[in-house]
């Protein structure tokens, strides 16, 4: 017991150290946990202890809990528009990068069929962890490139569920494939029916009662419920965790709820995904790094390549080529359930334990590099592609007291002009390059950017501002939008427009000064104007 302790401290102490000193140099806190996973692990020689196996499950339900959080903002009609993208581009990123990453493997390093079939089906997918913490802390999830790599990753986590059960046919030839694939797939029409329909009222039930009861620990530990419930029946029915905890949050997304829940269990996804992190680095032997390092990092740079060129040539098709580079960048490294697919396939003797180690130091290798290139993801992207993104090039600007114009569509252009008639200083903020060039054209000061990134916010001094302007029409983008100025200084004064009551309801908890109902307005304009004589 008290040697536990001593771990567990030793562990919070390391790691709470190590990203103190990565966050003056920017490296990300994912490069902590790792490094602390790997220190604790040779000064404690935790590598020849059973107690790994418990640990392990504990990180898997980081990933649990972030599937989870992923589901609230996938709700079906989300999913619906995202289908091509998530089934087209998803099956075919798996398929072609499994068949290169096959002949690579068989061909060029000699590795027989079967264990070239794992390695390569292992080696298609892509960090969820990584990628998906990052595409939210960054708010990237909403932009174009954002969403083509998320819809992938949501298939790659579905194509986990046929990789496993290849391995499990692989080790057991008493069952036939024809009986393992009919028990799966009544499996799945069982776990999805009962979601969508019985599981369905039973958490809208659960979370109406939990509200009502108006105890923050009864509504926290319904989520806690629901999310831990559904994983274990997505298990027992032979599927991943991770696959019933996000079934669970597109239902709750489709409630009023899922604002509060996301926020409520933020917590929790955070610590669960430091232990991840930090079950990752328990698996570098660095001894055995050291002396296969070219190879390593021959392979690890081949796959991370060859990955990047299938999604870059995917994307492409259909989007522009800014987007296709950011989500190759996102995309290319090799994921956690690679560590599932390895173990799994080691331990029923598919491929040697020798091979195992070293698939897994590639793996790792991957995940650590990752952050770096995720987080400086515009920046690469910009030695390929002419990036217009003005988020981390905006001079701060000379202005105090002024308006910020959030968007210039049309009702951002009468609110510039109306402003310019009152002599009141202002700055326009748009995505839409298009409009910004026009406010430019105008004669206006005009940024091309997202108002809620960090560096956006404070380079024009909305702190000093007199008040934001959304006059915006997606809610996703006001409400990022209003949480972002807030979480940066919670005295700015907003003003938003909205286009209905629902809107108005949505946006109730984010503090916002001023609501404008677009309609409202309109219908009062128009009753005054018949009026007059």
């Amino acid at each position: 017991m008290e040697t536990t302790l001593i771990i567990i401290f030793s562990s919070l102490a390391l790691a709470t150290i190590l990203n103190i000193i990565f966050k003056r140099f920017a490296i990300s806190h994912i490069i902590g946990y790792i490094l602390t996973g790997t220190i604790i692990t040779s000064i404690f020689n935790l590598s020849a202890q059973d107690d790994l196996h418990t640990l392990e499950l504990i990180a898997e339900f980081g990933i649990v809990f972030l599937m989870f959080t992923i589901g609230l903002e996938m709700p079906l009609d989300k999913l619906k528009k995202m289908k091509e993208i998530l089934f087209v581009n998803g099956f075919f990123q798996v398929a072609i990068s499994s068949l290169i990453i096959f002949g690579v493997s068989k061909f060029i390093f000699s590795i027989d069929t079967t264990s070239s079939l794992i390695i390569s089906l292992a080696f298609s997918l892509s960090s969820t962890a990584i990628v998906l913490t990052y595409l939210k802390q960054s708010k990237d999830i909403y932009t174009p490139y954002g969403e083509k790599a998320t819809a992938i990753l949501v298939f790659q986590d579905l194509a986990v569920i046929p990789i496993l059960l290849l391995i499990t046919f692989l080790s057991d030839n008493s069952s036939p494939i024809e009986v393992i694939l009919y028990k799966t797939l009544i499996s799945a029409i069982v776990i999805i029916v009962f979601m969508f329909t019985i599981g369905k009222k039973l958490l809208n039930w659960f979370l109406l009662f939990a509200t009502k009861s108006k105890l923050e620990e009864l509504f926290l530990g319904s989520i806690l419920s629901i999310v831990i419930g559904t994983s274990l029946l997505a298990h027992w029915l032979g599927f991943t965790y991770s696959l019933g905890a996000f079934i669970a949050g597109m239902i709750i997304a489709e409630t009023r709820y899922h604002i509060k829940v996301e926020s409520d269990i933020a917590s929790f996804k955070d610590l669960l995904l430091g232990t991840f992190f930090f079950s990752v680095g328990t698996k570098i032997d660095v001894m055995f790094l050291f002396s296969k390092i070219h190879l390593v990092v021959l392979v690890f740079v081949l796959v991370m390549l060859i990955k990047a060129i299938v999604v870059y040539a995917l994307i492409i098709r259909k989007s522009n080529k800014s987007d296709a580079i950011k989500a190759a960048l996102a995309l290319c490294q090799i994921g956690e359930f690679s560590f599932a697919v390895f173990a799994l396939a080691s331990a029923d003797n598919i491929i040697n334990e020798e091979l195992s180690k070293f698939l897994i130091l590639v793996t790792v290798l991957s995940m650590i590099v990752t952050p770096f290139i995720v987080n400086k993801i515009y920046k690469i992207a910009s030695y390929f592609v002419v990036e217009f993104y003005e988020s981390d090039k905006i001079t701060p600007i000379d202005k105090k007291d002024h308006v910020i114009i959030c968007g210039y569509s049309i009702l951002g252009r009468i609110v510039a002009l109306q402003l310019k008639k009152e002599g009141v200083p202002f700055v326009i903020i748009s995505d839409n390059l298009k409009h910004v060039l026009l406010a430019r054209k105008n004669g206006f000061m005009a940024y091309f950017g997202h108002l809620e990134k960090l560096p956006v916010l404070e380079s024009l001094k909305v702190d000093e501002a007199s008040s934001v302007i959304l006059t915006l029409n997606d809610l996703t983008q006001k409400m990022l939008i209003c949480e972002a100025i807030k979480q940066f200084n919670e005295k700015v004064k907003i003003v938003v427009k909205v286009d209905s009551l629902e809107e108005k309801k949505a946006m109730k908890d984010l503090n916002i000064d001023s609501f404008v109902h677009a309609h409202q307005e309109i219908a009062t304009l128009l009753v005054e104007n018949s009026l007059m004589k």
